[in-house]
């Protein structure tokens, strides 16, 4: 036990030692955490709209008040033929083109009904997926009102009704964006660092040369692991500490279950990514080489961990890889716990699968450490 505390009282010396090592550490994780929570979003905004309107009636300019209302869409001008706006999309200027067709009044006050034609630059297919949500949104919103406002007295002998739908927003009810995008971010964060940590300790031990003394002394050679890789666990929590604070501070991102459980998890899961950073560093020479393959790996993690694509939109053989990524289960937890308020018996799935990829992950680590004597 002695031993041990030595070597995590000498890890911790080393760390709290190197002054530039601090800011990456505690520092850049949470300036990262602002900004990116902040720039990754679902939302489309500012989206560059034009329009042609052939018809140019109380109706027509009263479809374009409504875009103009919105705050999704920046009107930027009208173009007085299609040939002219496709010209314009071309170089980059417009995002959609509306073209509102001859007698687009007339035929609303007589059939109710007419069509609109909906150019949209579609080089990004989802944002171009949501850019249409928003038009459609628009456009049925004018039509429910124009078709009340047409509507001739001897139509209402009749009795015509609409349907409405009346939405309920479970676990988000303002749509803020932010809080689906915090949580996980924060765990991409705590990975993250003590991946590369943890990746790059053994290594520069290697580096420096005192990893051939370390392995000629009577110290075993869980002690040996223990005390290394103990302080990034603690640095760990730390990390997780302040994301939530800020997380709250911030972002008001609501907290409905039990932080103790995020804890309790988080600890099983800070075991994977500090043995799968042990495991990298068996096998590298440099911290060049560790980081680098921490990095392969971290950004297949991330990619495939649901955070930034749905895993159901991915192909089949994909969804199937997914189940090996161990960020996929913590991004689920975290919204679970945090969000939805789920108990241990709810995340109990994702818990057996952490904890039994720890055991395996760990195992392979201590397996492959070679020390002499």
């Amino acid at each position: 036990m002695k031993t041990i505390r030595y070597i995590i009282q000498k890890e911790f010396k080393q760390i709290f030692r190197n002054k530039g090592m601090l800011p990456i550490i505690f520092i850049m994780p949470l300036l990262q955490l602002v900004i990116l929570s902040n720039a990754a979003t679902f939302e489309i905004k500012n989206i560059k709209f034009s329009y042609i309107d052939h018809d140019n009636t109380s109706f027509s300019r009263a479809l374009i008040d409504k875009f103009k209302a919105s705050s999704y869409f920046n009107v930027v001008t009208d173009f007085p033929s299609e040939k002219i706006a496709s010209s314009e999309m071309l170089k980059g200027n417009v995002d959609v083109i509306l073209e509102i067709p001859h007698y687009f009044e007339r035929d609303l006050s007589k059939d109710k009904k007419t069509d609109l034609s909906v150019i949209i630059n579609a080089i990004d297919g989802a944002a171009a997926g949501v850019e249409n949500v928003y038009i459609n949104q628009i456009v049925r919103s004018f039509n429910k009102n124009a078709i009340a406002n047409l509507m001739q007295p001897s139509d209402k002998k009749y009795n015509v009704k609409t349907i409405d739908s009346i939405p309920s927003f479970w676990y988000n009810e303002t749509l803020n964006y932010k809080t689906y995008m915090v949580p996980g971010i924060l765990v991409l964060l705590v990975t993250m660092i003590t991946l590369f940590l943890s990746g790059m300790n053994i290594v520069r031990e290697k580096e420096i040369g005192t990893i051939e003394q370390m392995n000629v002394t009577p110290i075993k050679k869980h002690q040996f692991i223990i005390g290394k890789l103990f302080p990034f666990w603690i640095i760990g929590f730390g990390l997780l500490t302040i994301g939530l604070i800020l997380a709250k501070v911030i972002f008001n991102v609501p907290m409905i279950g039990n932080l103790a459980l995020i804890y309790f998890f988080t600890a099983i899961y800070l075991l994977v990514v500090l043995g799968m950073g042990f495991f990298i560093s068996n096998f590298t020479d440099t911290q060049q080489q560790a980081m680098f393959i921490s990095w392969f790996f971290i950004v297949i993690f991330i990619l495939m961990s649901g955070l930034f694509t749905p895993i159901e939109s991915m192909p089949q053989w994909a969804q199937h890889l997914t189940d090996f990524n161990p960020i996929k289960y913590y991004v689920e937890v975290m919204r679970m716990v945090m969000l939805k308020g789920a108990s241990f018996k709810d995340i109990l799935p994702q818990f057996s699968i952490i904890l039994t990829y720890a055991i395996v992950m760990n195992g392979l680590a201590v397996w492959s450490y070679k020390k002499i004597a």
